[in-house]
C-alpha cells in the first residue's frame, strides 16, 4: 500500500517529518507492508519547477492509496497560471473528496474551553460558496463592473445526499444522533435542498435522531453546550467555519484533524495552518496532522476490509492521547517542552513499545 507525504509550506516539513517518524513505527511494529513516499510540493516546488504542484506530483498522487499534505501558504501563491496551483482545492476537485470530516474532542490533560466535547463536523467539500471549486469551468465569483462583486453559491441533490449517507454512516457508529445545520429561513431555495435531502436520506436509517438547527444559533449552542450534539452535517462554508470553532473548543487549531475522502482516494490533512511565523523553529505542534493520518488509516482499513491499518489508526490515536497526558510530553503550545521532532519521536516510541 502506497502513502505519498507532501510536506507544503511553513511548518508543514516539521509536522510531516514528526508524522513520517510516528508512521515509520507503526509499519515496523505492526508489519504494514507501506511504502512511504516523499515528494515536492507548494513553495518549495514552485522554486524549484516554477510550479506548486507538477505533473508527475499529481501522478503519483493518483496512484498513491492515501496522501498525507501538510497544510500550505496558498495566500502568497502566484497565479494558477503562473504556477500556482492551489493544492487543497485541486485535490478536492481533482479526486471528487465530498467529505471533510473533522472530529474535536477534548484530551486528557489538555485544557479545553469545553471539556465535555466529542462530535464530528461532517462537511460537503465540493461546492457551496467556494468559487474555486462549484463550476465545472470557470469560477463561481466575479466581478459584473468594477464596483459590483457576486458570487454563485452551488448546492445539488447528489452532493447534498452523498454527505449525507456518509454523516449518517458515521452516526450510526456513534450516538445516534444527526444534527442538520442550516440558513433554510434565508437561503430558502439551496439551503432547503440541502435540508431536505439529509432528511431523506435519513429516513433510512430509523435508529437515528435527527433534528435541525440554524447556523447562527449552532455557532452560540456550541459554547453554551457542545455536549448536545454528537454528528454535524452542513454545507461547504457552514462546516468550514463551524470546525475551526469546535477545534478551538476541544484544545486548540493544534489538535483540529480532518480526512478529506471520496470513493476512490483519501487525504489526509490537518484543519491549521502553515503558520510560516514559527516556521523553522521546531516548535510547531504536529498532533493534528498525525490525528489526521490515524483518521486516513480508519477510512483505508474500511475501504480495504484490512484490521491491521484500523488497529494502526487507534494506536496512533491512544499513543498520542498518552503523549499528551503527560505534561512534559506536550509541544510548547501546549505548556510542555517538547519541540516537533521530539514530539514525534516520543510517539514513535509509544507505538514501538
Amino acid at each position: 500500500m502506497k502513502i505519498l507525504v507532501l510536506d507544503g509550506d511553513g511548518i508543514g516539513p516539521e509536522i510531516a517529518n514528526a508524522t513520517v517518524t510516528a508512521v515509520d513505527a507503526l509499519n515496523h511494529r505492526l508489519n504494514l507492508g507501506l511504502e512511504i513516499s516523499r515528494a515536492e510540493s507548494g513553495l518549495s516546488s514552485l522554486e524549484k519547477n516554477g510550479i506548486t504542484l507538477t505533473d508527475d506530483v499529481m501522478a503519483q498522487a493518483a496512484e498513491a492509496d492515501g496522501v498525507i499534505l501538510g497544510p500550505t501558504h496558498s495566500l502568497i501563491y502566484p497565479a494558477p497560471e503562473d504556477g500556482g496551483i492551489n493544492l487543497s482545492p485541486w485535490f478536492r476537485k481533482t479526486f471528487d473528496l465530498y467529505a471533510n470530516i473533522r472530529p474535536a474532542r477534548a484530551r486528557p490533560g489538555i485544557p479545553a474551553m469545553a471539556p465535555d466535547i466529542d462530535l464530528v463536523v461532517v462537511r460537503e467539500n465540493t461546492e457551496g460558496f467556494y468559487a474555486d471549486r462549484a463550476m465545472y469551468q470557470g469560477s463561481g465569483e466575479f466581478m459584473a463592473t468594477k464596483d459590483v462583486a457576486l458570487a454563485v453559491r452551488k448546492i445539488t441533490r447528489q452532493a447534498s445526499y452523498r454527505i449525507a449517507e456518509s454523516a449518517c454512516r458515521l452516526a450510526m457508529t456513534r450516538e445516534r444522533k444527526l444534527t442538520i445545520v442550516h440558513k433554510r429561513n434565508v437561503l430558502k431555495l439551496s439551503d432547503g435542498l440541502f435540508t431536505d435531502t439529509v432528511h431523506e436520506v435519513a429516513a433510512n436509517y430509523p435508529e437515528i435522531e435527527v433534528e435541525e438547527v440554524i447556523i447562527d444559533a449552532m455557532a452560540a449552542l456550541l459554547i453554551r453546550q457542545p455536549a448536545a450534539y454528537d454528528v454535524i452535517v452542513t454545507t461547504n462554508m457552514f462546516g468550514d467555519i463551524l470546525s475551526d470553532q469546535c477545534a478551538e473548543l476541544s484544545g486548540g487549531l493544534g489538535l483540529g484533524p480532518s480526512i478529506n475522502a471520496g470513493v476512490d482516494h483519501g487525504i489526509a490533512q490537518a484543519a491549521h495552518g502553515s503558520a510560516p511565523d514559527i516556521a523553522g523553529q521546531n516548535i510547531a505542534n504536529p498532533t493534528a496532522l498525525m490525528l489526521s493520518t490515524s483518521m486516513l488509516f480508519e477510512w483505508l482499513g474500511d475501504r480495504h476490509d484490512r484490521e491491521d491499518l484500523k488497529n494502526a489508526a487507534q494506536r496512533l490515536s491512544d499513543a498520542i492521547d498518552e503523549q499528551l497526558a503527560e505534561p512534559d510530553g506536550r509541544t510548547s503550545d501546549l505548556g510542555g517542552p517538547l519541540g516537533t521532532g521530539a514530539f514525534g519521536e516520543a510517539v514513535a516510541k509509544r507505538i514501538s513499545g
